[in-house]
C-alpha cells in the first residue's frame, strides 16, 4: 500500500509539473500577443476602414481639381508656417472669385480630414478663411468644418481608435474618464469649458469622446457653441494675414484670459448646482 501510495503522489507531483510548464509557455504566448499588440494596436479591418475614408477624401479632392482650369497648382500643399499660408492665401485669391463653389469645397474636404486624422496646421486653415472670406463667412466656414471634421474624429475613434488611444494617451485617457464620470449631470457645461479653454487639446477630446461615453448630442453642442470665440479670434487675425509674425501673435495673454473667463461662464450652472 505504501508504494502504491508513494507511486500515485510521484505521478500527482509529475502532472502539477507539466500542468505549470503549459500554463507558464501559454502565459508566454499572451505576453508576446499582448506586446504585438501594444506594438501595433489596430487590426487588419481597422487599418481598412481608415484607408477607405482616406480614399472618400481623396476622391473629393480629385472631383475638385477635375473641375478647376488647367494651370500650375505646384502652390497647393498644406501650410507649415505663416510664409506658406501667405503664398497659398495669394494664389486662391484670384481663383476664389471665379471659383468660389470649388475653392469652398477643396477648403472643406482639406480641413474636415485634417481634423478627422489629427494632423495639425488647421489654425492655419482657419486663418486663410479669414484671409478668403472675411470674418462672418469665415467664422461660419470654420465653425462648420471644424465640428464636421470632429463629428468624424468622434465617429472613426468610436469604431476602431480604442486601443490606439489607450495605447497613446493612457494616463490623460484615465484623466478624462474620471472627470466626465463626476460631471454626468453638467456634461454639457464641463464640455463647453473644455472647448472654449485651452485646458486639454482638442483633438485629444475628439478622439477620446466616445471612448469615455461622451454622448454624441452632447459633444456635437459642445463642440458649435464652443469652438465660435476662438474660431473668430482667428478668423480675424486672418484678414490681417500680413501683419501677422507668428501664431503666437494670435493669442495673447488678453485673448486667453477671454477665452477662460468665457469658460468659466459656461461652467457657473454646474458650479452652482454642486454648491446647492
Amino acid at each position: 500500500m505504501e508504494g502504491e501510495v508513494g507511486t500515485c503522489s510521484s505521478m500527482a507531483a509529475l502532472a502539477d509539473s507539466l500542468k505549470c510548464e503549459t500554463q507558464g509557455e501559454g502565459g508566454s504566448g499572451v505576453i508576446v500577443n499582448e506586446s504585438k499588440s501594444a506594438k501595433f494596436p489596430l487590426s487588419f479591418w481597422e487599418i481598412g476602414v481608415a484607408v477607405s475614408v482616406v480614399l472618400g477624401y481623396a476622391l473629393g479632392l480629385g472631383c475638385v481639381y477635375l473641375t478647376m482650369p488647367a494651370s500650375d497648382y505646384s502652390f497647393l500643399k498644406l501650410p507649415r508656417n505663416l510664409e506658406d499660408l501667405q503664398i497659398l492665401r495669394d494664389h486662391l485669391e484670384s481663383y476664389t472669385s471665379d471659383y468660389t463653389f470649388q475653392v469652398l469645397v477643396g477648403y472643406c474636404v482639406v480641413y474636415i480630414f485634417m481634423q478627422t486624422f489629427m494632423i495639425p496646421g488647421t489654425v492655419f486653415m482657419s486663418l486663410l478663411a479669414g484671409s478668403l472670406f472675411g470674418v462672418f463667412r469665415g467664422v461660419a466656414l470654420v465653425v462648420f468644418t471644424a465640428t464636421a471634421g470632429a463629428s468624424s474624429c468622434y465617429f472613426l475613434s468610436k469604431l476602431i481608435g480604442r486601443p490606439l488611444v489607450f495605447s497613446l494617451w493612457p494616463d490623460k485617457l484615465t484623466f478624462f474618464r474620471d472627470q466626465v464620470a463626476k460631471r454626468r449631470k453638467g456634461l454639457l457645461n464641463y464640455m463647453l469649458f473644455l472647448r472654449v479653454t485651452p485646458t486639454l487639446p482638442n483633438t485629444f477630446i475628439n478622439v477620446a469622446s466616445p471612448i469615455v461615453d461622451v454622448p454624441y448630442h452632447t459633444f456635437f453642442f459642445a463642440t458649435v457653441i464652443g469652438i465660435i470665440p476662438a474660431a473668430y479670434v482667428t478668423v480675424r487675425a486672418g484678414i490681417t494675414l500680413g501683419e501677422l509674425q507668428s501664431v503666437g501673435d494670435l493669442y495673447d495673454m488678453h485673448s486667453i484670459a477671454t477665452l477662460f473667463l468665457i469658460g468659466l461662464v459656461s461652467i457657473t450652472p454646474t458650479l452652482i448646482g454642486n454648491k446647492n
